[in-house]
């Protein structure tokens, strides 16, 4: 079951993170070969001159996506955004994972490497294709319970 509130009767959850893409193929490998992602789910409109893809770990029911989208406004423009968001992706060996991308030539911002003095949490920063920020995560430590539950 995935994480999820309910409010007023209504239940949500996070479904999707929408990312506008420059090359499809090019992103959808890199998504797939190297962090292990499923293609979950493929719809084109070509009316709209746009490819979509969905990627994830399981099924779309299962858990949040990645929608990715591909359109006459984006293809073969990078980097799309100058925004300072980002995607993280909770790893079991954040080292082990490292050494993998490095060897496939991905671009690192920091890490890997603890992410505070003498923490046992790793943490590393790398670049999609389009040049994405993805925090790579190994935790050790738990969030703990929800800080402040919504409508309370």
């Amino acid at each position: 079951m995935l994480p999820q509130n309910t409010i007023d009767g209504i239940t949500l959850n996070i479904r999707h993170t929408m990312l506008p893409v420059s090359n499809m193929d090019r992103t959808v490998d890199f998504y797939t070969r190297l962090l292990g992602m499923d293609i979950q789910r493929i719809r084109d409109v070509p009316d709209r001159n746009e490819r979509v893809r969905y990627l994830g770990y399981g099924s779309e029911d299962e858990g949040p996506s990645l929608e990715l989208i591909e359109s006459s406004e984006s293809r073969g423009k990078a980097p799309l955004a100058q925004w300072t968001g980002h995607i993280a992706l909770y790893v079991s060996d954040c080292y082990k994972l490292s050494d993998k991308l490095k060897a496939a030539g991905v671009e690192f911002i920091s890490g890997p490497g603890p992410n505070r003095p003498g923490g046992k949490d790793i943490y590393a920063f790398i670049k999609d294709p389009d040049g994405y920020v993805i925090e790579l995560t190994e935790r050790h430590v738990k969030s703990g319970p929800v800080a402040k539950r919504s409508g309370e």
